[in-house]
This record gives C-alpha cells, sequence and structure tokens, in this order.
C-alpha cells in the first residue's frame, strides 16, 4: 500500500507532508522514518524507488518532507516557497521528525497493527544524517539508526557559509541551487538558532553518547561531504558499522529526476545493506 502527500497538521506550525509504503497483512513490522537533506524532498531522484524496496522487504516505510524545507501541500517537490526555507533550522527540523514519530507511534494511528512500535529505525541522507543522530541519541524509542553520506559537524556549516558580519547586517544570505537556479535565502535567525542551541546540536557528542548500532553509509568519491567525516562518527561511535560504497558520489548514483524504472547498483547496495541491517 503507497499512500503519498498525506497532511500531518499541527497546531500554530507548519503542516509535514509524508508518504507511507507498506504491505497491509496485519502483521506487525518495523517502522523505517526516512530524512531527506539540505536542498532535498522526499520525492527527490529515486527515493520513491528506494521506498518501495524497503516495503517489498516488509518494512513500514515513511519518508517525508521537513516543514520548512521550501515545499507546499499543493507542490511538495522542489522549492515554491522558498520564504519557508529561509526560516528553516536544526531544531525546526528535530521537532518534525518528532512530531513524525509521535503521529505514527499513537494509539490512534489508523494502521497501528502494522508498526511493531519496538523496532523503530530512523535513517537520514546528508544533513538529515546529522538530524537523524542527534534524535537518536536524545530519543529511546529509536532502536536502530542509519546515516546516507551524513554530516558530522553542524557547527562548520553554520558558521562558515558567507560573511557572518554581513548576514547580520543584511539578515539573509543566499544559496545558490545548481539545479534549479534558484538564490535560496537563509535568514540570519538560522545562526541564531544554531548558537542558541549549540550543545544540542553537537553531532560528535550526540554520537559518542548513541547506545543504539549504527550503519554509516558513504561513498568514498563523495565530493559534498568527503569519507573521513563518516570514518569521524565511526570513531565516536561504540556500536557503529562503516560500509563504503566504491565509485560512487553524495546521492549514490542518482539524479532528479530520476526516469529510469530500477535504482543505480549503488544506491540498491546501500538499500539492500540498510534492510539487512534492520532484519538482523
Amino acid at each position: 500500500m503507497i499512500k503519498k502527500n498525506q497532511i500531518l497538521n499541527r497546531n500554530n506550525q507548519k503542516p509535514i507532508v509524508f508518504d507511507t509504503f507498506f504491505n497491509k497483512t496485519e502483521k506487525q513490522k518495523p517502522l523505517v522514518v526516512f530524512c531527506h537533506g539540505y536542498k532535498g524532498f522526499k520525492d527527490w531522484g529515486c527515493w520513491n524507488l528506494m521506498a518501495e524496496a524497503f516495503m517489498n522487504a516488509n518494512l513500514f516505510f515513511v519518508k517525508f518532507n521537513f516543514s520548512h524545507n521550501g515545499g507546499t501541500i499543493e507542490n511538495p517537490i522542489d522549492f515554491p516557497d522558498l520564504n519557508a526555507f529561509a526560516e528553516n533550522n536544526y531544531t525546526k527540523e528535530l521537532d518534525d521528525l518528532d512530531a513524525i514519530l509521535n503521529y505514527f507511534l499513537a494509539n490512534d494511528y489508523e494502521y497501528k497493527n502494522e508498526i511493531n512500535i519496538n523496532n523503530i529505525v530512523v535513517i537520514g541522507h546528508s544533513r538529515g544524517g546529522g538530524i537523524a543522530i542527534i534524535k537518536s541519541a536524545e530519543d529511546a524509542r529509536i532502536k536502530k539508526l542509519i546515516t546516507f553520506a551524513s554530516v558530522s559537524d553542524f557547527s562548520k556549516r553554520t558558521s562558515t557559509i558567507g560573511d557572518l558580519e554581513e548576514w547580520k547586517k543584511l539578515g539573509v544570505k543566499y544559496v545558490l541551487n545548481g539545479r534549479t537556479k534558484q538564490q535560496m535565502p537563509h535568514n540570519y535567525q538560522f545562526y541564531k538558532d544554531f548558537k542558541a542551541n549549540e550543545e544540542r546540536l553537537n553531532i560528535e557528542k550526540s554520537e559518542k553518547s548513541l547506545q543504539i548500532k549504527h550503519l554509516i553509509i558513504h561513498a568514498k568519491n563523495d565530493k559534498s561531504i568527503k569519507y573521513n567525516e563518516a570514518e569521524m562518527l565511526h570513531n565516536w561511535s561504540k556500536h557503529s558499522e562503516l560500509f563504503p560504497i566504491e565509485n560512487s558520489d553524495h546521492v549514490f548514483s542518482t539524479k532528479h529526476p530520476w526516469l529510469n524504472s530500477t535504482m543505480p547498483k549503488e544506491l540498491k547496495q546501500v538499500v539492500d545493506k540498510s534492510i539487512n541491517f534492520i532484519n538482523n
């Protein structure tokens, strides 16, 4: 059963658009929640094919758009709402992931009989990997963690983009989206929120405190986030496994839009390894 573009409404907060992929069997299965990365969205590239693979492995797979990723309810693909994008930050994304978990683990969820509430897995790609690591360190409901090409440090990515004084003065800075050619705005609130929550947003600290298994998947030739960041995560963790992908890139040889009916072999490697990790 595939249910696309469902809406999670919240009081005084932006709604979250999400998809579910699962086989309706009345048998409880692991809940797997996927967090997209920076300038990403739930329908990017091969993520739908990936979701179908998890479903076919009899897992309950959920992917969602972070509420301020720049998508809308009407158009959850790409970035029609740059005002929302400008107001995004790490703590909003952590709140969004918490809201998704709360929704699916609630007693009144429509398909609660399909979910094993004691077998919760979070997957994060790129920046979403950092969010997944921090949330997994905070939330005892999460039993396994998988990261795809994850960042290892939010600090350097927050404070070194452009000139801080100019950012503060202007209130906004822009980053070019190479694919859509949009100038993506970041309001200064992003930096202020990071500084106000800097201890919580320390990925190294979170990784070192993890008490659950962590599968770290990273392409050795990733030019966006270097492989040594995966090695750092692995070195910080007591319970991690590092799985390198040869001859690939930050998105495991995919692109957007993806017009083929099958995943590239590199992403299939990632998905097969993830499913095996969840089931064992």
